[in-house]
């Protein structure tokens, strides 16, 4: 394991990197760590809403230039670029839900039938996620930033500069993706992007909230 002033070290030296050394690539073995962190990461029952394109095609990335406004100097200058997808139809009866209890989880009939039974009343009645079908997407996409974070951190622990980007319209970068093979809108959205590589200049200190302000403890 890791010591406690290693995990600090790495969430240190994390920042949201503007531009990268577009002369330095990121090792193979080093991004399918990154990749392996994202695939365990943890998600809402273990359903694993979320689909990862890594964008390399040099003319896809120019293309996103145009409606990806937050990565600018990220898109022509990262070793790897992500786009995190969140599943879209995550009803309890849906086909992936049954797939990932029956396939994955590999649960016995009764065991599927009280997950989906929990399941059900979770998204029905406790979160009202099928009040509207907005709400089944959110909640989706909410598991995509959990293997994000899990993601920028291990890129940050082994030296590697990340760069978590929303700052794009959604339809049009959508429309690009899907034209390009990359989206499948009918079955996923886009839910977040992301940026790997190195940096090419030193970055600022870090500043955050005083652990008193962001944090209340109630005895």
């Amino acid at each position: 394991m890791i010591t406690r002033d290693d995990l600090l070290s790495a969430f240190g030296f994390r920042h949201a990197c503007k531009a990268f050394d577009a002369e330095r690539r990121i090792a193979d073995p080093d991004f399918e760590l990154i990749l392996e962190c994202a695939r365990l990461s943890p998600s809402s029952f273990g359903l694993e809403p979320w689909q990862l394109v890594v964008i390399q095609n040099p003319g896809l990335r120019r293309q996103l230039l145009a409606t990806v406004w937050g990565a600018q100097g990220q898109l022509p200058s990262a070793s790897h670029f992500i786009a995190l997808l969140y599943r879209k139809g995550m009803r309890f009866d849906s086909p992936h839900v049954e797939h990932m209890m029956a396939d994955v989880q590999r649960l016995p009939e009764e065991a599927r039938l009280a997950k989906r039974q929990r399941v059900r009343k979770f998204q029905e009645v406790e979160h009202r996620l099928l009040d509207h079908p907005r709400n089944l997407h959110d909640w989706a996409g909410k598991q995509a930033y959990i293997a994000l974070g899990n993601m920028m951190t291990a890129a940050a622990a082994v030296g590697i500069d990340s760069c978590p980007i929303e700052g794009f319209d959604m339809a049009t970068t959508e429309a690009i993706l899907e034209e390009a093979g990359a989206l499948d809108t009918e079955n996923f959205g886009l839910a977040v992007m992301a940026a790997f590589g190195y940096r090419i200049k030193p970055q600022p200190a870090k500043t955050r909230r005083p652990m008193a302000e962001v944090v209340r403890w109630l005895r």
